[in-house]
């Protein structure tokens, strides 16, 4: 039964987004003019997305600092039926990573997420009788280093290509955990990660598209509990291989305003190389946001990730703010 319903909700992920990309062809009346003449598109600047990611690198030599402000509110539990049940307490994870860009060279850049969690739980119902039902930890979190070099420039008939490589380092704690601290002190997943995939990004005016499809391989079961919060900004680890999928789309209102919507999904598989005792999971969530350009160098954004449906996993809403500063 929960086979057939996994099977059920991929179709009609699908479907939706077959009828999306139609709707966004079909929006852009000058579309097929364009893709005759091969031009490149003109558009509006934005800022880009929050959670997915880009798919032009930085420019040589350029830097860009972006810290993240989110909190992440727990609401419930996602049964492996797609039930939603109660997550046994209150969770929250204050999470505020930075992100900071440098162009290598051209078509090719990096970057590293660099984030500082604050975890925090109270009534917890499952705390054991000697320890209190509240806790809360800070720390340094995984850090994640990633590789962005662009396949193909965009043209009027063909979207920008990027390849995406990213490696999670287990620098969050995650050893000598305490069980009196009630899951808050795990801060990482305690093992490698490695992440490939690519990156889409095109311009079919009214709006800007962008799709990411990634797939991740931990080296080992993450020594992460249940109530550690995954933030939709960092390149998550699973007990599993992920299978990442992001959809976003951004919308110029006029003048320094930018409608922004993002859909993201985490789809938990195999995995390929070892074994593993945890159930697959899946999480799927929409973000509304909107951004503001400041001038060329400046911009902020702010969205609200909330999380719609999944198995075995937990579910929450997560507001989001950032600030964009390029050197």
């Amino acid at each position: 039964m929960a086979a057939s319903k996994t099977a059920e909700a991929a179709n009609l992920i699908w479907i939706l987004l077959t009828i999306f990309l139609g709707w966004c062809m079909a929006a852009w009346p000058g579309f097929w003019a364009a893709a005759a003449a091969d031009t490149p598109p003109e558009h509006p600047a934005t800022a880009g997305p929050i959670i997915a990611d880009t798919a032009v690198p930085t420019p040589p030599g350029q830097w860009i600092i972006q810290p993240f402000l989110s909190l992440d509110f727990v609401t419930g539990s996602l049964t492996g039926n797609w039930r939603r049940v109660s997550a046994g307490g209150d969770f929250t994870s204050f999470q505020m990573p930075v992100k900071v860009t440098y162009g290598l060279m051209r078509n090719l850049e990096i970057y590293a997420m660099i984030p500082f969690i604050h975890n925090r739980a109270a009534q917890v119902q499952d705390a054991a009788a000697w320890a209190d039902r509240a806790a809360d930890f800070s720390g340094m979190g995984d850090l994640s280093v990633i590789l962005k070099y662009q396949l193909l420039a965009e043209t009027a008939w063909r979207p920008t290509v990027a390849a995406f490589f990213a490696v999670d380092l287990p620098t969050g704690h995650h050893f000598h955990t305490n069980p009196a601290r009630l899951g808050t002190d795990v801060l990482g997943a305690g093992t490698f990660a490695f992440t490939g995939g690519a990156n889409l990004a095109k311009w079919l005016g009214p709006l800007y598209i962008y799709a990411n499809l990634w797939y991740g391989i931990a080296t080992q079961e993450p020594r992460a509990t249940p109530h550690l919060v995954a933030n939709p900004l960092t390149v998550p680890v699973h007990g599993r291989d992920l299978i990442t999928w992001n959809l976003a789309a951004e919308y110029p209102l006029g003048g320094p305003w930018v409608a922004l919507v993002e859909w993201y999904s985490g789809w938990e598989v195999g995995p390929l190389f070892r074994r593993s005792h945890a159930p697959p999971g899946i999480l799927m969530g929409v973000m509304p946001g909107i951004e503001y350009l400041i001038n060329s160098r400046w911009a902020w954004q702010l969205g609200v990730a909330v999380d719609l449906a999944g198995k075995n996993s937990l579910y929450g809403i997560t507001p989001i703010f950032t600030v964009i500063m390029t050197y």
